[in-house]
């Protein structure tokens, strides 16, 4: 099992600080995530039914009807590479740790976004993050259309996660679902705040959708979720609402780190990310006073989501102060 953001129940036990006492910065979330309406007895009582219209809110939000409902991206990731063939695989590093840990029994290549053109024509399948967890890096759709071209002439597949894309959907490939040789992993635990509810959808040829669904069995995602999921697709104004908030919060974050002199950030709208050379101290620096932040360690590297409110900006930017004073 890999390590990922948001384990708080460990660092509070770790630095003996209160779970409710917490800055929790760790995960990437929508801070003020999608406000799901109470649940009906029916999502608890009966078992899930797929005309509830989760899929039509799906089709609508995404453009495509060319999509599966799973428990989590995470469902997908792990099942996919069971079902897609193909021996040498490049995918981009620094990256989401999960995908390289799925595909770890062929034959793994691991891209800096630079490389990952050369290695197309190489290449079975080709696997990333648009844009990028944790490094932010964005690929445009003529850039990923042109290697899906390109791997697609050899029967090969490029898969693109793009769990953070929400809040700057513009370069999404979603509408395009369907194509011979195209993958597209959607998540509402980033953008729509609802990780809790472990609903992402494929978006894939049908084939391939019918072979996961397969082997994922029945009732892949729960009554609960689904109720949930089918409201935050379906809630345009809510979503436009966010997008707008979340690009000025971006923006905030990207400020306040370079005004700590941690130097210029990247990434979207909905997290930031620096490289640092003492990026371990800091980390429990800000650890020590309550602020979870990611850690990575190639390269040494954080990761800062948005706080929730103006006490959670100011807590974070005095915490970034203070511990940048303590590590020297």
């Amino acid at each position: 099992m890999l390590e990922h953001g948001g384990r708080l129940r460990s660092a509070a036990a770790r630095h003996g600080i209160p779970l409710a006492d917490w800055l929790d910065l760790s995960t990437g979330l929508n801070p003020l995530g999608y406000p799901v309406p109470p649940l009906p007895a029916e999502a608890w009582q009966r078992l899930p039914e797929e005309d509830d219209g989760l899929e039509d809110a799906a089709a609508g939000y995404f453009g495509t009807r060319e999509l599966l409902p799973v428990a989590g991206s995470q469902a997908a990731i792990q099942a996919l590479p069971a079902l897609i063939p193909g021996r040498h695989v490049s995918l981009l590093v620094p990256g989401y740790a999960e995908h390289a840990h799925a595909w770890r029994g062929r034959t793994p290549h691991h891209r800096t976004a630079a490389e990952l053109d050369a290695a197309v024509d190489a290449s079975d399948v080709v696997v990333l993050v648009n844009p990028n967890n944790p490094t932010g890096t964005r690929f445009g759709r003529d850039v990923l259309l042109d290697w899906h071209a390109r791997l697609a002439r050899r029967g090969g597949w490029l898969i693109v996660d793009e769990a953070f894309i929400d809040a700057e959907p513009e370069d999404s490939l979603a509408p395009l679902a369907g194509r011979p040789g195209l993958v597209v992993l959607r998540s509402l635990g980033k953008f729509f705040g609802l990780a809790g509810a472990r609903v992402g959808f494929v978006l894939a040829p049908p084939a391939l959708r019918l072979q996961l669904a397969a082997a994922l069995g029945p009732w892949a995602v729960s009554g609960p979720g689904r109720h949930a999921a089918r409201h935050a697709l379906a809630d345009r104004e809510w979503q436009r609402q966010a997008r707008l908030r979340l690009a000025g919060e971006g923006a905030r974050l990207a400020q306040l780190l370079y005004a700590t002199g941690l130097g210029t950030p990247s990434g979207p709208a909905l997290f930031k990310w620096l490289a640092h050379p003492r990026a371990a101290a800091l980390h429990e620096s800000l650890a020590r006073r309550g602020i979870l932040v990611r850690l990575f360690d190639e390269p040494a590297s954080l990761r800062f989501g948005l706080p929730p409110d103006e006490p959670g900006w100011a807590r974070l930017g005095a915490g970034l102060r203070a511990a940048l004073r303590e590590i020297g």
